[in-house]
């Protein structure tokens, strides 16, 4: 997911560690501490006041006291460290990403035969990170990512008597994707817009976009050639049919292709929300900076990551699911019961589960989650969500490997855009880069993720 842009401001303002003591109101008199103690370290700070509420709902309840500790951005990993060392450390804690994992993996209590982690779907299984058949994480936040387009504008092409296509429904492959971007181009100045696609910022704040997102696409592809769900060695199969998809975006935006890299997140979003560009790749978060501009909730739509891949008519938008809870196995009996216990009453509980899906903005890859009443009021996630119900297949967001080898893929593309690097350079910063990037992280962190084949996962 995009972090640090306008929907985190609110958050964030604070780059400091909070404590807060959680238990119910009345400074804990309800809390029994014969019952256990949950303690969760929590790294969302947008989310502080949700999971107080939850905290101080689930004491008053059952007598369990509940202590939350928010670690800011910045500053989890050394709160976390430094709680854990303790002799009342946390009962629970946030995983975001296998870096995370990796980290603290030694405190991790296996949790595949728990009520909580059977709750889980088929995909908020195959997220959680798994080692030789035990399953540490459960993943609690789904979000999703693919070419978010304009059906006003759409629907206004497709009405003239130059349109490829009669509706927005005939975009079903790469093919007529490409047809239609660059037939919008070629009409913008009589359909009024400044181009096809968004431009495709490559400032820092906006290149997670391509290889954070669109970079998965290609690797999702290869590792299902390969039956695998992790490699330290890639070939970049179909990093043609990613350039084929770069170049359309560079070719039909508004800006030129030397001056990508000065676009930054807000500019290109703006380009979508004011209603100047018809395609906008980007995942569901993006829709609290669209809402309220000139993009209606009802002309919101999103496509696959067409590419020209064989077989990606048959899938839907990316999942991806980077943040999960973990249990501390070094707590006490009573106390890690006492922690499943609440994981599960958050996920079982309907007032919690519109708390963490409405008020937190959760999709929460639980089956107890079923129904709109427990789903984001967030007309994308609905959108991404009915691809699963049409029978399609959510691209996985596989691991890669680190922010080093975004940054290198990013900059081989600032250079490719501006005409100072040829797609060579993409190629080496992905494909070599993946191999240096795993065999440093695994000299560093001691680990790698564990292979399983791609064709058993849910």
């Amino acid at each position: 997911m995009k972090q640090g842009i306008i929907t985190k401001t609110c958050a964030v303002a604070a780059a400091l560690a909070m404590g807060v003591s959680l238990a119910a109101c009345g400074g804990g008199s309800s809390a029994d501490s014969d019952k256990g103690h949950v303690y969760f370290m929590n790294n969302k700070s947008e989310v502080v006041d949700q999971y107080k509420q939850l905290a101080e709902m689930y004491t008053e309840k059952t007598g369990v006291q509940v202590d939350v500790q928010t670690g800011a951005s910045g500053t989890y990993d050394a709160t976390m460290s430094s709680e854990l060392a303790k002799s009342n450390a946390p009962t629970m804690f946030n995983i975001s990403g296998f870096d995370q994992f990796a980290k603290y993996q030694k405190y991790c209590e296996p949790l595949q035969d728990t009520e909580a982690y059977k709750l889980l779907t088929d995909d908020g299984k195959a997220y959680s990170y798994t080692i030789d058949g035990d399953s540490f994480t459960l993943p609690y936040a789904a979000e999703w990512y693919g070419i978010i387009y304009n059906k006003k504008i759409i629907n206004d092409y497709a009405s003239k008597d130059y349109a490829v296509i009669k509706s927005a429904d005939d975009i079903k492959d790469y093919k007529t994707l490409k047809a239609v971007a660059e037939s919008i181009n070629e009409h913008k100045d009589d359909l009024g817009v400044d181009g096809a696609f968004a431009t495709p910022g490559l400032d820092a704040s906006d290149t997670y976009r391509f290889s954070a997102h669109m970079g998965r696409i290609p690797l999702y592809y290869e590792y299902k050639d390969m039956n695998t769900t992790f490699s330290k060695t890639i070939k970049g199969t179909y990093l043609d049919n990613y350039k084929d998809l770069f170049d359309l975006e560079l070719e039909t935006s508004p800006t030129d292709p030397s001056l990508v890299s000065s676009k930054t997140y807000d500019d290109v979003t703006s380009e979508f929300a004011l209603g100047q560009v018809a395609f906008y790749p980007n995942g569901v978060w993006a829709y609290t900076q669209i809402k309220g501009n000139e993009v209606a909730d009802d002309d919101l739509g999103m496509l696959p990551y067409y590419m020209g891949i064989k077989g990606e008519e048959e899938s839907g938008p990316a999942g991806v699911y980077d943040a999960s809870w973990a249990v501390n196995k070094n707590a006490s009996d009573k106390d890690k019961q006492a922690t499943l216990d609440f994981i599960k009453w958050m996920v079982t509980d309907d007032e919690a589960k519109k708390i963490l899906s409405q008020d937190m903005g959760f999709s929460v890859p639980f089956t107890t989650f079923d129904g709109d009443e427990f789903q984001p009021d967030n007309p994308l996630t609905k959108i991404a969500r009915s691809y699963a119900a049409d029978g399609k297949t959510e691209v996985r967001s596989f691991t890669v490997p680190d922010q080093q080898w975004q940054d290198d893929v990013a900059a081989a593309l600032i250079e490719y855009a501006q005409g100072t690097g040829d797609w060579s350079k993409v190629k080496s910063a992905y494909v070599d880069g993946w191999a240096t990037e795993w065999n440093n992280n695994e000299e560093s962190l001691g680990s790698v993720p564990q292979a399983q084949k791609f064709d058993q996962q849910g």
